[in-house]
C-alpha cells in the first residue's frame, strides 16, 4: 500500500470514528431524560433519569399504601416522553384526572387490571419498544423478578417503574435488594404560603415533595425539596418564601 492510499485510509478512519462518536453521544443523550433541575441532573450519571431501565419509586410515611406522590412523580416523568404508557395494577383506584394534572392525559394510558399478574403484564409490555414507559403497582418485588424486568427494559429501551404500594408502614420489604437502576422515595411536605407577606398561612401554595434518591448506580444517595410536578410534568426547586423580603399586600400602601 502506497503512502497516499494509507493517508487517505487513515483520514477516512478518523472521519468514521468521529461520526461514530457523535452517534454514540446522541444515543447517550436519548438514554437519559433530564429532570430539568441542575441540582438533580448534575448528580445523576448521564445527566438525567436512565431510560431503558427499571426504577423503583415509593411513598414515605403513612402514604405508602396509596403511593399518591410516587404515582404523580412517575406520571410527570412519563408526561415528557412521547408514546403510550402501560399502567398495570391489581386495584381499580387509578385517578386519571390527577395524572392529567401533571401532564399525562388519560388518552395516553393503557390501564391494565392485572390482578396478581402485574409483574407478568409489565414484562410483556416491556417487549414493545414503541412505548413511552411501563408502570406496575406492586407490593412485593424480589431480586429475581426485578432482574427479569431490568433485562426486558434493556432489551426494548423502554423505561419501567415499579410503583411500590405496601399495606404496611415502614415495610421491611422496601429495603430488600433489587436489580433496579435507581430507587426513589417521595414524601409529601406542607405547602408554602401563597403570598410572602403571610408566612403563617400554610397549605395553599403548590404541593411540595421531599425526593430521596436512596440508591443509584454511579451516584451517591441524595435528597431534594421540590415543588411537585406542574401541568407539563416539570419539577421546580422549592423556594423558601420565609427567607424573602416581605412584599406589601396588594391594594395597601407601604409604610412611609
Amino acid at each position: 500500500m502506497n503512502t497516499l492510499s494509507t493517508t487517505h485510509s487513515l483520514a477516512e478512519l478518523r472521519q468514521t470514528i468521529a461520526r461514530l462518536e457523535r452517534q454514540n453521544a446522541q444515543a447517550a443523550d436519548r438514554r437519559n431524560l433530564p429532570f430539568g433541575l441542575e441540582e438533580i441532573d448534575n448528580h445523576l450519571p448521564g445527566g438525567g433519569l436512565a431510560l431503558g431501565c427499571l426504577h423503583e419509586v415509593a411513598d414515605t410515611g403513612p402514604g405508602q399504601e396509596h403511593a399518591s406522590a410516587a404515582a404523580l412523580m412517575v406520571a410527570g416523568i412519563l408526561a415528557r416522553i412521547s408514546g403510550t404508557v402501560i399502567w398495570a395494577a391489581d386495584r381499580r383506584d387509578l385517578f386519571a384526572p390527577a395524572l392529567a394534572g401533571v401532564g399525562l392525559g388519560h388518552g395516553r394510558i393503557l390501564h391494565v387490571a392485572a390482578g396478581n399478574r402485574v409483574l407478568l403484564a409489565m414484562e410483556e409490555g416491556l417487549r414493545h419498544p414503541g412505548l413511552a414507559g411501563v408502570v406496575g403497582e406492586v407490593g412485593r418485588l424480589d431480586l429475581t423478578a426485578s432482574r427479569r424486568l431490568q433485562l426486558a427494559a434493556e432489551g426494548s429501551g423502554v423505561v419501567a417503574f415499579a410503583l411500590r404500594r405496601s399495606r404496611k408502614s415502614a415495610d421491611p420489604a422496601l429495603a430488600a435488594p433489587l436489580a433496579a437502576v435507581s430507587r426513589w422515595r417521595i414524601g409529601s411536605l406542607p405547602s408554602a404560603p401563597p403570598v410572602p407577606y403571610a408566612p403563617k398561612v400554610q397549605g395553599l401554595g403548590p404541593m411540595r415533595w421531599r425526593i430521596d434518591l436512596v440508591r443509584c448506580r454511579g451516584a451517591e444517595p441524595a435528597s431534594w425539596i421540590v415543588e411537585a410536578c406542574d401541568a407539563k410534568g416539570r419539577l421546580r426547586l422549592a423556594t423558601n418564601l420565609a427567607d424573602r423580603s416581605l412584599a406589601p399586600p396588594v391594594g395597601k400602601r407601604r409604610a412611609g
